[in-house]
């Protein structure tokens, strides 16, 4: 016999491997991960579990997202009416003092020269205010002749008149004004209606 021959196996340790192969197959599948093993199900389990955290934190990533550009628009908006509407308690203090000039041109009669005077005085220092009520988006509400509107006139009294359609303005006492389209007084009038 030479050495370069394999020797057959003895029965016994054929009968050993068999005995070996069959208790492995009959056991469940499971993977051994530190010191606990996991069988199939508890690692599918254990996914599905991961799977739905994984989820959550996206859904809440998401919702963060969209909180975060809700309120970025809102402080864009509150910027851009700050910068808009920053004057509005300027320009209300403001009015009544156009209003008083307007008043005293209106109330300076006469032919004397020191009349005249004030009358220039006054129509410069008129057209000075309106130049700066242009400049920063200040429009008058002058309605004459137009229909009522409630959002920018405020109705003092109702006039019957015949020269008119009802529901329109046939005088104004006070002009109004808005600031970059906002209401910052509103227009006093005198309503006209129809005649009983």
């Amino acid at each position: 016999m030479s050495t370069d021959q394999e020797t057959p196996e003895t029965p016994v340790e054929v009968e050993n491997e068999a005995t070996n192969t069959e208790a492995a197959t009959d056991e469940a599948p499971h993977t051994e991960v530190g010191e606990h093993e996991y069988t199939i199900e508890e690692l599918k389990q254990e996914l599905e579990e991961t799977k739905q955290k994984a989820q959550d934190n996206w859904d809440k990533a998401l919702r963060v997202q969209a909180e975060m550009e809700n309120l970025k628009k809102r402080v864009q908006k509150d910027l851009e009416d700050a910068h808009k509407f920053g004057l509005t308690r300027f320009a209300k203090e403001l009015l009544p003092v156009f209003d008083s000039v307007v008043l005293g041109l209106q109330a300076a009669t006469g032919d004397s020269e020191e009349v005249k005077k004030f009358r220039e005085g006054c129509e410069l220092t008129i057209k000075q205010f309106e130049a700066m009520f242009a400049k920063f988006n200040i429009e008058a509400i002058d309605p004459q002749g137009q229909p009522f509107n409630a959002e920018q006139h405020q109705a003092m009294m109702m006039q019957p008149t015949e020269d008119a359609e009802p529901n329109t303005v046939v005088n104004v006492f006070q002009k109004g004004y808005l600031l970059n389209g906002r209401l910052l007084r509103p227009a006093m009038v005198v309503v006209a209606k129809a005649v009983d």
